[in-house]
Order: structure tokens, then C-alpha cells, then sequence
């Protein structure tokens, strides 16, 4: 593992985050105890930073990391958590209200099993734009009474997260300088697309550290295929099912030069996040990121997805 700081925030991370929206069945069932057990791969291979959400399995995925995280030395990783973003009972629901954010803070600590959050992100704040107040509201509203629980010191750190790289931005020009400490992305830092990169010394003018997610893209780059609820253009998912097919023959998996990619090419970048309920997939990612990097593959790979690269979708 490589260990990068994000931001100016005094955290360094691994260059490989756990994420741990599996462990809520965001994308099928999973057996309770070998998500634990993932919990517990993740950090015996050296992961030191952890992401979640009470979105996440709509409790579900708070809840096993707690129970996996009791059995785990707090010094041994950085927490990150969100709020904002919601659901029960299988319907999703937002509440960027400083009310509501300042109470979902505390209700995470417990579920999680902890008496303090590293970071904590406002969740997805596209869908606060389109809501009454827009992302005035995250700057004005949202974002403050974060700062007002780092004061009191029961966050270590405030972040913001979205699908879009431009309402990060946004947001950072519209608040006091140094309110927002980090920025979670995701999709946007993979084989199919860099759009990240564009951002980064806008980012890094600002001491605002950045977290990339989704390697896979969602599962663009599987070699089980996209799965039928992905929100890309088909022209996409059919481009990266040859890249897949193209990497097999080759006898290496897509998956493999994805995570290399995303977590090898550009320091940067403090971590990027990768979720399994599977403590063997964990595994092997972990060995995925130790492993040299096949830079030829990279370049064969994004021309097969040629002028697909780069293609975008909206958040769902």
C-alpha cells in the first residue's frame, strides 16, 4: 500500500479505500458475518480508511460496519460517513437541513460504534439542487452545521460528495475558504473516463483533498458484464464489454487493470474506493493494487472504448 494525505487534513490514507456500501446489499444480499469479515481483510491488508453512509442498505451498512469495527483498534483506520441522503422501506429521501444532519451525525456514531468521525461528507448534493434553496443551501445551511460539530469536536474533518465534479466546485467557491476540507467523486477517475483530472489543481489551489470511488465504474469494467440497471448509454456498456472481452483473452482481468489504474497513475489522488461484502474479493484487490500496473493494456483498453470515453450519465 502507498499512503497518501488528503488534503491538508493530517489524514493519510491508504491509496485503497474500503468502501462499505456492499455491506448494506446495495447490490445483492450478503451474509452478515463474511461482510465482517471483509471489514476485517480490508484492514489486515493494510486499508486505513473506510467509507460509508446511512443510506447505504438504508441503515443496513452503519449497522454491520459497527458490529465489525467494535473487534477492530480505533487507531488502526479513518472513518468517513455522510449525511443528507436517506431511504426506509425501500424509498430514497433527502434532508439537507442542519437539523437534520446534526442529529444524523450522532445516530451513525451510535450505530457505528464510535465516538468520533474523521470525516464526514454531505451526500450526493446534486439532489440538494434540486431542491428548495439549492446548493445555496449546502453552503449557507448544510456545510456550517458540520463546522459547527468539528468546533466541538465530534467530526474530525467536513467533505462534500457528488457524481458531478462541477457542483464540487460550485460549492467550494461559495463558502469560506477552508470549509470544505475534501471531495469525494466517483466514475469520474477510471479506464472509461478522467474527467477528475481536470479538476485537480482547482482542488489543490483550494487544500481540498480528493477521494475517487468506483474503479469499476458502477460495473462498466466487470468482467460479469454491466449489470441491466446501470444508468450509462448503451454505446458505453457495449464499449466496455469489448474492453472486457479484449482483457480476457489476454488472460487479465479487467477488474485487475481498472483498480491498478485508479490507485497507481496518479498521486493526487489520496485514495480511491472499492466496496465487496466477499473478504476474498477484498483479498484480491489488495493484491491487484500490489502488483505492477500493465501501462500497454491501459492504452489498448481506452481505444477499444475510443469515443466512449469520457461519456456521462446522471446520478440515480
Amino acid at each position: 500500500m502507498i499512503y497518501n494525505e488528503i488534503g491538508k487534513t493530517g489524514m493519510r490514507v491508504s491509496n485503497l479505500g474500503f468502501g462499505a456500501s456492499s455491506l448494506g446489499g446495495v447490490f445483492h444480499s450478503i451474509r452478515e458475518d463474511e461482510g465482517i469479515r471483509a471489514v476485517h481483510t480490508a484492514v489486515d491488508g493494510g486499508i486505513n480508511f473506510i467509507d460509508v453512509s446511512p443510506y447505504y442498505g438504508h441503515l443496513k451498512a452503519e449497522t454491520v460496519l459497527g458490529k465489525a469495527l467494535k473487534e477492530i483498534p480505533r487507531d488502526k483506520y479513518y472513518l468517513s460517513t455522510k449525511v443528507g441522503r436517506y431511504g426506509k422501506d425501500g424509498v430514497n429521501t433527502w434532508d439537507y437541513s442542519a437539523e437534520r444532519v446534526t442529529a444524523s451525525v450522532y445516530e451513525s456514531m451510535e450505530r457505528l460504534n464510535v465516538d468520533y468521525i474523521d470525516l464526514i461528507n454531505v451526500h450526493d448534493i446534486e439532489f440538494q439542487a434540486s431542491l428548495p434553496g439549492g446548493l445555496q443551501k449546502v453552503c449557507d445551511e448544510t456545510l456550517p452545521a458540520l463546522v459547527a460539530l468539528k468546533k466541538k469536536g465530534v467530526v474530525g474533518h467536513v467533505g462534500i460528495t457528488d457524481l458531478q465534479p462541477e457542483n464540487l466546485k460550485w460549492v467550494i467557491e461559495h463558502v469560506e475558504e477552508g470549509t470544505v476540507e475534501s471531495v469525494l467523486n466517483f466514475c469520474h477517475y477510471s479506464l472509461n473516463d478522467t474527467l477528475l483530472t481536470e479538476y485537480l489543481d482547482f482542488f489543490e489551489q483550494h487544500s481540498v483533498g480528493v477521494i475517487n470511488a468506483s474503479p469499476l465504474s458502477m460495473g462498466l469494467l466487470s468482467s460479469r458484464g454491466t449489470p441491466d440497471w446501470h444508468p450509462a448509454p448503451q454505446a458505453l456498456k457495449d464499449a466496455c464489454a469489448r474492453a472486457a472481452a479484449f482483457c480476457a483473452d489476454k488472460g487479465y482481468p479487467i477488474e485487475k487493470l481498472a483498480i491498478q489504474f485508479s490507485t497507481s497513475l496518479n498521486p493526487r489522488i489520496a485514495t480511491t474506493l472499492f466496496s465487496s461484502a466477499n473478504p476474498a474479493n477484498v483479498q484480491k484487490n489488495i493484491d491487484f493494487v500490489n502488483d505492477p500496473i500493465d501501462g500497454q493494456l491501459v492504452k489498448e483498453v481506452q481505444r477499444i472504448i475510443g469515443d466512449q470515453m469520457g461519456a456521462r450519465w446522471k446520478n440515480s
